[in-house]
């Protein structure tokens, strides 16, 4: 398993920039932004990580913009912590197998939800290419919120 990075949402890009990047020192690594689901995604890194960042896959810090204002409670603003693995069903199981609740099955091969005991989202994201869709995975429900 590899830690991948830890995501915040916020309300306002530009804030948000001057404090992370001129006030707290991180560099922008890039940006996405996703008109179909109403979003921008930004990867920022220490100065150290910087050069490493931009050719390999460096923990970074991603800032989670919704174009469409939504007000953030109860540490909704703090998104997810994410970690890569090498088979994401063979982690699932394990975690089933460890009575941890699975709140979003990775039905599409490549992405799952849990929550910590604190109740923090995690992410698992499949190293590489999505795995051929695979019962039980495939047909499992959503369970609660993530």
């Amino acid at each position: 398993m590899r830690y991948l990075h830890t995501m915040v949402r916020i309300n306002n890009i530009e804030e948000s920039l001057y404090f992370y990047c001129n006030i707290l020192g991180l560099k922008e690594v890039r940006r996405y932004d996703n008109e179909k689901g109403r979003f921008t995604l930004i990867f920022l890194a220490t100065s150290e990580q910087y050069e490493k960042a931009k050719e390999t896959k460096t923990p970074l810090l991603e800032l989670t913009y919704n174009w469409d204002p939504e007000e953030y409670l109860g540490g909704r603003n703090f998104g997810h912590l994410a970690f890569e693995v090498s088979n994401i069903y063979e982690m699932c199981q394990r975690l089933l197998d460890n009575n941890v609740i699975i709140n979003r099955p990775p039905k599409d091969g490549r992405m799952a939800f849990i929550k910590s005991p604190d109740g923090i989202s995690i992410e698992l994201l499949q190293e590489g290419e999505a795995l051929p869709l695979k019962d039980p995975w495939m047909n499992m429900k959503n369970v609660g919120s993530w």
